[in-house]
């Protein structure tokens, strides 16, 4: 008999310290965002984002990776380089379709967590320049961002569209790398894809007298918006500094992105502790473009389903998830 006790005893106690070792595993986790370029408004939320959620996260370690931008993003958090990432909605939802550009491979495995900011596509030019119009810039040299970024492929899409992509010289240079080009002379223009204001168009202004062209009128009269999922928007003046005028353009929507498999829990707990009262402020401490966070924006724009974890904290918030944006497996 007491044999048998000490049987259930030991069985017990073997139960117990499992179950208090399989909590402290669940408790402890490293995880990878997905930022940008340097000089871009990516790094600033991927790098707030890796360092507030930790602080409040039991367990949670989050480190922000730089990356090529957006495209880079959807390809890698579907791959599993990294657990969550920052990218443009248009990105997100022609990835799951094969529509990459020169990339037909399906990333479908990318969900949606929330609405960061909106990003303004920003054509810079010299004040004293003559060109009014993106059609101007045929055989000039245009910096369009760094290779596989959000920003090089908006522009590729646009200038393609409004037939000039093959008849200028694109310059793969990431946003701070340009505003050095522009400064020095060795480029016409540069294209940035990001919430205003931005540092890299900053810098340029700095020492030479800038000029937004309103690209957003060549989107209208050509039809970009009926072919691309990109909504009119407009850049105040004074925005920059010689920017006399507001600026007709267009933006993609920046959301914050997870993988399918990404544990539920984790999910849950760090689109809670970021659209906390307390983490939006920490957002907009990091970068001026957080104005727009919130859980009235939740997840406006999402062109993937939302993550499990992130559907739980909307709901929680009393948000109605439409079927499109329904998890899925």
């Amino acid at each position: 008999m007491r044999k048998t006790f000490l049987m259930a005893m030991f069985a017990a106690l073997t139960l117990c310290l499992g179950l208090h070792a399989a909590d402290s595993e669940a408790k402890s986790a490293f995880v990878s965002i997905g930022g940008g370029p340097t000089g871009g408004t990516f790094n600033y939320f991927a790098n707030g984002i890796s360092i507030y959620a930790p602080k409040h996260i039991e367990g949670l370690r989050m480190s922000s990776e730089g990356s090529g931008g957006s495209v880079e993003n959807v390809r890698r958090v579907h791959s599993g380089d990294f657990d969550f990432g920052i990218s443009y909605a248009v990105d997100i939802g022609l990835g799951a379709e094969g529509k990459l550009p020169k990339d037909d491979k399906v990333y479908d495995k990318v969900r949606c967590i929330g609405y960061l900011y909106g990003a303004p596509a920003q054509l810079v030019v010299r004040a004293n320049s003559d060109y009014q119009s993106a059609m101007d810039l045929k055989g000039k040299r245009v910096a369009v961002g760094n290779a596989g970024s959000g920003a090089a492929t908006s522009a590729e899409r646009f200038f393609r569209h409004v037939g000039v992509w093959d008849d200028f010289k694109p310059q793969f240079l990431g946003y701070s790398a340009a505003a050095s080009a522009f400064q020095d002379g060795k480029i016409d223009a540069f294209w940035v894809l990001v919430g205003y204001p931005n540092a890299s168009v900053i810098e340029a202004a700095t020492q030479t007298k800038i000029r937004l062209i309103d690209v957003g009128v060549d989107a209208e009269k050509t039809g970009f918006y009926d072919a691309y999922a990109y909504a009119p928007t407009t850049i105040p003046a004074d925005t920059y500094p010689g920017q006399e005028k507001d600026c007709r353009t267009f933006q993609d929507s920046t959301l914050l992105t997870t993988r399918a498999d990404v544990d539920d829990d984790i999910v849950y707990n760090i689109t809670k502790t970021i659209w906390s009262e307390k983490g939006l402020e920490n957002m907009r401490q990091a970068h001026g473009a957080a104005r727009e966070m919130s859980v009235e924006n939740n997840f406006k724009n999402a062109s993937r389903p939302l993550a499990k974890g992130a559907a739980r904290f909307w709901e929680e918030k009393g948000k109605e998830i439409p079927p499109e944006l329904t998890p899925v497996d």
